[in-house]
Protein backbone atom coordinates (compact mmCIF):
# COMPACT_ATOMS: atom_id res chain seq x y z
CA UNK A 1 0.00 0.00 0.00
CA UNK A 2 1.18 3.39 -0.65
CA UNK A 3 0.00 5.16 1.95
CA UNK A 4 -1.47 8.66 1.36
CA UNK A 5 -3.22 10.46 4.27
CA UNK A 6 -6.88 11.11 2.36
CA UNK A 7 -8.01 14.54 2.06
CA UNK A 8 -10.79 16.41 2.89
CA UNK A 9 -12.34 18.72 0.10
CA UNK A 10 -14.81 21.11 0.92
CA UNK A 11 -17.18 24.16 -0.19
CA UNK A 12 -16.22 26.63 2.78
CA UNK A 13 -18.01 29.63 0.93
CA UNK A 14 -20.56 30.78 -1.73
CA UNK A 15 -22.51 33.44 -2.85
CA UNK A 16 -26.48 33.48 -2.94
CA UNK A 17 -26.26 33.22 -6.64
CA UNK A 18 -24.12 30.31 -6.39
CA UNK A 19 -21.70 31.38 -9.23
CA UNK A 20 -18.68 31.64 -7.13
CA UNK A 21 -17.56 28.85 -4.70
CA UNK A 22 -14.32 28.44 -2.83
CA UNK A 23 -12.94 25.32 -2.03
CA UNK A 24 -10.38 23.71 0.34
CA UNK A 25 -8.46 20.45 0.25
CA UNK A 26 -6.38 19.50 3.07
CA UNK A 27 -4.40 17.71 3.57
CA UNK A 28 -1.70 17.19 0.98
CA UNK A 29 1.35 15.53 0.84
CA UNK A 30 4.12 18.55 0.08
CA UNK A 31 3.79 19.45 -3.53
CA UNK A 32 0.21 18.35 -4.19
CA UNK A 33 -1.05 21.52 -4.24
CA UNK A 34 -0.01 22.79 -6.94
CA UNK A 35 0.05 19.60 -9.14
CA UNK A 36 -3.82 19.12 -8.51
CA UNK A 37 -4.09 23.13 -8.62
CA UNK A 38 -2.61 23.64 -11.80
CA UNK A 39 -4.20 20.38 -13.67
CA UNK A 40 -7.43 21.78 -12.40
CA UNK A 41 -7.41 25.23 -13.70
CA UNK A 42 -6.23 24.75 -17.34
CA UNK A 43 -9.09 22.18 -16.92
CA UNK A 44 -11.83 24.58 -15.99
CA UNK A 45 -10.74 27.47 -18.30
CA UNK A 46 -10.24 25.10 -21.17
CA UNK A 47 -12.16 21.90 -21.17
CA UNK A 48 -15.71 22.27 -19.89
CA UNK A 49 -18.81 22.58 -21.89
CA UNK A 50 -20.58 25.45 -22.48
CA UNK A 51 -23.10 27.45 -24.70
CA UNK A 52 -22.47 30.36 -27.29
CA UNK A 53 -23.37 32.24 -30.35
CA UNK A 54 -21.46 30.91 -33.08
CA UNK A 55 -23.05 33.26 -36.33
CA UNK A 56 -25.42 35.95 -36.78
CA UNK A 57 -27.56 36.60 -40.05
CA UNK A 58 -28.57 40.49 -39.86
CA UNK A 59 -31.66 41.58 -42.97
CA UNK A 60 -29.84 43.76 -45.11
CA UNK A 61 -26.20 43.08 -44.23
CA UNK A 62 -23.81 41.40 -45.79
CA UNK A 63 -20.46 41.59 -43.77
CA UNK A 64 -18.89 42.98 -40.81
CA UNK A 65 -17.74 46.00 -41.96
CA UNK A 66 -21.23 47.96 -42.43
CA UNK A 67 -23.37 49.68 -40.44
CA UNK A 68 -27.16 49.34 -39.77
CA UNK A 69 -29.63 52.13 -39.76
CA UNK A 70 -31.20 53.75 -37.11
CA UNK A 71 -28.74 51.96 -35.17
CA UNK A 72 -25.43 53.87 -33.29
CA UNK A 73 -23.36 50.85 -33.09
CA UNK A 74 -21.85 49.06 -36.30
CA UNK A 75 -21.54 45.71 -37.16
CA UNK A 76 -18.45 44.51 -35.78
CA UNK A 77 -19.33 46.35 -31.81
CA UNK A 78 -22.65 44.45 -31.84
CA UNK A 79 -20.77 40.79 -33.12
CA UNK A 80 -18.56 41.59 -29.75
CA UNK A 81 -21.18 42.36 -27.53
CA UNK A 82 -23.11 39.21 -28.80
CA UNK A 83 -20.20 36.88 -28.30
CA UNK A 84 -20.37 38.18 -24.32
CA UNK A 85 -24.28 36.51 -24.44
CA UNK A 86 -24.08 33.59 -21.76
CA UNK A 87 -26.55 30.89 -22.12
CA UNK A 88 -27.96 27.90 -20.45
CA UNK A 89 -28.97 24.69 -23.24
CA UNK A 90 -30.47 21.78 -22.27
CA UNK A 91 -29.87 20.14 -26.24
CA UNK A 92 -27.21 19.39 -28.08
CA UNK A 93 -28.29 20.32 -31.17
CA UNK A 94 -28.09 23.86 -32.99
CA UNK A 95 -30.60 26.26 -32.32
CA UNK A 96 -31.68 29.39 -33.53
CA UNK A 97 -32.61 32.37 -31.83
CA UNK A 98 -33.83 35.74 -32.80
CA UNK A 99 -33.55 39.68 -32.16
CA UNK A 100 -36.01 41.55 -33.67
CA UNK A 101 -36.10 45.27 -32.94
CA UNK A 102 -38.90 48.48 -33.78
CA UNK A 103 -38.72 50.85 -31.48
CA UNK A 104 -36.25 53.37 -30.25
CA UNK A 105 -33.87 52.73 -26.91
CA UNK A 106 -31.29 50.59 -26.12
CA UNK A 107 -31.19 46.67 -26.64
CA UNK A 108 -30.60 44.33 -24.49
CA UNK A 109 -30.11 40.27 -24.42
CA UNK A 110 -33.05 39.59 -22.62
CA UNK A 111 -34.70 41.32 -25.90
CA UNK A 112 -33.56 38.00 -27.94
CA UNK A 113 -36.51 35.24 -28.21
CA UNK A 114 -35.18 31.84 -27.19
CA UNK A 115 -37.37 28.66 -27.59
CA UNK A 116 -37.84 26.14 -24.79
CA UNK A 117 -34.46 24.17 -23.80
CA UNK A 118 -32.19 27.55 -24.03
CA UNK A 119 -32.47 30.36 -21.67
CA UNK A 120 -30.34 33.47 -21.55
CA UNK A 121 -28.75 34.04 -18.35
CA UNK A 122 -26.95 37.62 -18.14
CA UNK A 123 -30.62 39.45 -19.54
CA UNK A 124 -29.22 42.75 -18.81
CA UNK A 125 -26.27 42.47 -21.17
CA UNK A 126 -26.04 46.03 -23.67
CA UNK A 127 -26.22 44.85 -26.96
CA UNK A 128 -26.92 48.00 -28.68
CA UNK A 129 -29.03 51.67 -28.62
CA UNK A 130 -31.79 52.11 -31.52
CA UNK A 131 -32.77 55.34 -32.37
CA UNK A 132 -36.66 55.97 -33.62
CA UNK A 133 -37.60 54.52 -37.28
CA UNK A 134 -35.60 51.00 -36.49
CA UNK A 135 -36.37 47.88 -38.17
CA UNK A 136 -33.74 45.37 -36.93
CA UNK A 137 -34.08 41.79 -37.86
CA UNK A 138 -31.36 39.27 -36.25
CA UNK A 139 -30.73 35.78 -36.26
CA UNK A 140 -28.05 33.80 -34.22
CA UNK A 141 -27.09 30.36 -33.98
CA UNK A 142 -26.13 28.73 -30.82
CA UNK A 143 -24.19 25.33 -30.21
CA UNK A 144 -22.52 23.62 -27.59
CA UNK A 145 -18.65 23.78 -27.47
CA UNK A 146 -16.02 23.45 -25.32
CA UNK A 147 -13.21 26.15 -24.88
CA UNK A 148 -12.83 28.64 -28.08
CA UNK A 149 -13.48 28.33 -31.52
CA UNK A 150 -12.58 30.45 -33.79
CA UNK A 151 -14.22 32.05 -37.06
CA UNK A 152 -12.88 29.79 -39.53
CA UNK A 153 -14.34 26.57 -37.15
CA UNK A 154 -17.35 27.90 -36.51
CA UNK A 155 -17.82 28.85 -41.00
CA UNK A 156 -20.11 26.57 -42.40
CA UNK A 157 -20.02 25.18 -45.68
CA UNK A 158 -23.15 25.82 -47.01
CA UNK A 159 -24.38 29.04 -45.01
CA UNK A 160 -25.82 32.22 -46.54
CA UNK A 161 -23.65 34.55 -48.08
CA UNK A 162 -25.05 37.01 -45.45
CA UNK A 163 -24.12 34.28 -42.77
CA UNK A 164 -21.56 35.97 -40.41
CA UNK A 165 -19.60 33.86 -38.31
CA UNK A 166 -18.21 34.54 -34.98
CA UNK A 167 -15.74 33.40 -32.61
CA UNK A 168 -17.01 31.75 -29.56
CA UNK A 169 -16.42 31.58 -25.78
CA UNK A 170 -17.75 28.32 -25.17
CA UNK A 171 -16.08 27.93 -21.76
CA UNK A 172 -19.06 28.60 -18.90
CA UNK A 173 -16.07 29.31 -16.15
CA UNK A 174 -15.50 33.14 -15.93
CA UNK A 175 -12.46 32.95 -13.31
CA UNK A 176 -9.72 30.30 -11.37
CA UNK A 177 -7.64 31.24 -8.50
CA UNK A 178 -5.88 29.20 -5.87
CA UNK A 179 -3.07 29.03 -3.63
CA UNK A 180 -1.66 26.53 -1.15
CA UNK A 181 -0.95 26.85 2.51
CA UNK A 182 0.99 25.08 5.00
CA UNK A 183 -1.27 22.92 6.98
CA UNK A 184 -0.63 20.32 9.86
CA UNK A 185 -1.74 16.74 10.78
CA UNK A 186 -0.69 15.77 14.59
CA UNK A 187 2.61 16.33 14.54
CA UNK A 188 3.08 16.61 11.62
CA UNK A 189 3.85 19.96 9.70
CA UNK A 190 5.10 18.87 6.03
CA UNK A 191 1.33 19.13 4.66
CA UNK A 192 -0.27 21.47 2.57
CA UNK A 193 -3.95 22.68 1.61
CA UNK A 194 -5.20 23.73 -1.24
CA UNK A 195 -7.60 26.77 -1.94
CA UNK A 196 -9.52 26.90 -4.97
CA UNK A 197 -11.97 29.60 -5.82
CA UNK A 198 -14.11 29.22 -9.17
CA UNK A 199 -16.34 32.16 -11.00
CA UNK A 200 -18.92 30.44 -13.22
CA UNK A 201 -21.36 32.17 -15.38
CA UNK A 202 -24.39 30.72 -13.84
CA UNK A 203 -24.77 27.27 -16.79
CA UNK A 204 -22.87 25.40 -13.93
CA UNK A 205 -22.41 25.73 -10.40
CA UNK A 206 -18.81 26.22 -8.94
CA UNK A 207 -19.78 22.16 -7.03
CA UNK A 208 -20.41 21.04 -10.92
CA UNK A 209 -17.77 22.90 -12.51
CA UNK A 210 -14.94 21.34 -10.53
CA UNK A 211 -16.64 18.23 -10.05
CA UNK A 212 -16.59 17.21 -14.13
CA UNK A 213 -13.08 18.93 -14.39
CA UNK A 214 -12.07 16.29 -11.54
CA UNK A 215 -13.64 13.77 -13.59
CA UNK A 216 -12.20 15.21 -16.82
CA UNK A 217 -8.70 14.65 -15.13
CA UNK A 218 -9.56 10.99 -14.07
CA UNK A 219 -10.57 9.53 -17.43
CA UNK A 220 -7.34 10.69 -18.87
CA UNK A 221 -5.00 9.47 -16.00
CA UNK A 222 -7.09 6.40 -15.54
CA UNK A 223 -6.14 5.38 -19.17
CA UNK A 224 -2.47 5.32 -17.50
CA UNK A 225 -3.76 3.11 -14.95
CA UNK A 226 -5.16 0.47 -16.86
CA UNK A 227 -2.00 -0.42 -18.39
CA UNK A 228 -0.53 -1.97 -15.04
CA UNK A 229 -2.39 -4.96 -13.37
CA UNK A 230 -0.42 -4.50 -10.24
CA UNK A 231 -1.50 -0.50 -10.50
CA UNK A 232 -5.41 -1.27 -10.71
CA UNK A 233 -4.76 -3.36 -7.45
CA UNK A 234 -2.51 -0.80 -5.51
CA UNK A 235 -4.28 1.04 -2.66
CA UNK A 236 -2.92 4.67 -2.01
CA UNK A 237 -5.39 6.60 0.05
CA UNK A 238 -6.17 5.87 3.61
CA UNK A 239 -8.18 7.77 6.14
CA UNK A 240 -6.87 8.93 9.16
CA UNK A 241 -8.35 7.19 12.45
CA UNK A 242 -10.34 10.33 13.52
CA UNK A 243 -12.17 10.00 9.74
CA UNK A 244 -12.49 6.33 10.30
CA UNK A 245 -14.16 6.45 13.62
CA UNK A 246 -16.75 9.14 12.86
CA UNK A 247 -17.54 7.26 9.80
CA UNK A 248 -18.33 4.32 12.07
CA UNK A 249 -20.25 6.82 14.75
CA UNK A 250 -22.54 7.85 11.74
CA UNK A 251 -23.13 4.57 10.18
CA UNK A 252 -27.19 4.43 10.27
CA UNK A 253 -28.62 0.93 12.17
CA UNK A 254 -29.98 0.32 8.94
CA UNK A 255 -26.52 -0.41 7.33
CA UNK A 256 -25.46 -3.01 10.29
CA UNK A 257 -26.72 -6.18 9.08
CA UNK A 258 -28.56 -6.77 11.86
CA UNK A 259 -31.48 -9.47 12.36
CA UNK A 260 -35.15 -8.07 12.02
CA UNK A 261 -36.04 -8.54 15.71
CA UNK A 262 -33.06 -6.77 17.00
CA UNK A 263 -33.15 -3.91 14.41
CA UNK A 264 -36.83 -3.42 15.53
CA UNK A 265 -35.81 -3.39 19.23
CA UNK A 266 -33.27 -0.34 18.35
CA UNK A 267 -36.10 1.40 16.14
CA UNK A 268 -38.91 1.21 18.96
CA UNK A 269 -36.05 3.01 21.40
CA UNK A 270 -35.43 5.53 18.68
CA UNK A 271 -31.59 4.95 18.43
CA UNK A 272 -30.72 5.69 14.78
CA UNK A 273 -27.13 5.73 14.41
CA UNK A 274 -24.27 3.73 15.95
CA UNK A 275 -22.74 6.91 17.90
CA UNK A 276 -26.52 6.54 19.84
CA UNK A 277 -26.22 3.46 20.08
CA UNK A 278 -23.23 3.18 22.10
CA UNK A 279 -24.38 6.25 23.88
CA UNK A 280 -26.14 3.89 25.98
CA UNK A 281 -24.44 1.61 29.06
CA UNK A 282 -24.92 -2.40 28.24
CA UNK A 283 -26.99 -2.51 31.29
CA UNK A 284 -29.53 0.02 29.94
CA UNK A 285 -29.57 -2.25 26.24
CA UNK A 286 -30.72 -4.91 28.45
CA UNK A 287 -33.53 -3.46 29.21
CA UNK A 288 -34.68 -2.31 26.03
CA UNK A 289 -38.32 -3.55 25.64
CA UNK A 290 -38.55 -6.74 23.75
CA UNK A 291 -34.88 -7.19 23.63
CA UNK A 292 -34.22 -10.69 24.24
CA UNK A 293 -30.89 -13.01 25.40
CA UNK A 294 -30.00 -13.44 21.55
CA UNK A 295 -30.70 -10.31 20.03
CA UNK A 296 -28.79 -8.43 22.82
CA UNK A 297 -25.87 -10.87 22.20
CA UNK A 298 -25.94 -9.78 18.34
CA UNK A 299 -25.94 -6.18 19.42
CA UNK A 300 -22.70 -6.79 21.91
CA UNK A 301 -20.90 -8.69 19.40
CA UNK A 302 -21.64 -5.75 16.74
CA UNK A 303 -20.45 -3.21 18.63
CA UNK A 304 -17.19 -5.34 19.60
CA UNK A 305 -16.81 -5.91 16.04
CA UNK A 306 -16.73 -1.94 15.21
CA UNK A 307 -13.77 -1.63 17.71
CA UNK A 308 -16.62 -0.14 19.70
CA UNK A 309 -17.60 -0.66 23.71
CA UNK A 310 -20.80 0.94 25.31
CA UNK A 311 -20.84 4.01 27.39
CA UNK A 312 -19.48 2.76 31.06
CA UNK A 313 -21.32 2.85 34.06
CA UNK A 314 -20.93 6.31 36.13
Amino acid sequence: MIEFEKPNVECVERNKENTYGKFVCEPLERGYGITLGNALRRILLSSLPGAAITGIKIDGVQHEFTTIPNIVEDVMEIILNLKSVRFKMETNEPTIIKLNVNKEGEIVAGDIEVPAGLEVLNKDLYIATASEGVNLKMEMTVEKGRGYNTVERNRKQDSEINYLAIDSIFTPVKKVNYTTENTRVGDKTDFEKLVMEIWTDGSLTPDEAIGIAAKIMYSHLDLFIELSEKAKQTEVMVESEEDTIENILNLSIDELGLSKRPLNCLRIQEVKTVSELIDFTLDEVKKFKNLGAKSLQEIVDKVAELGLEFKKED
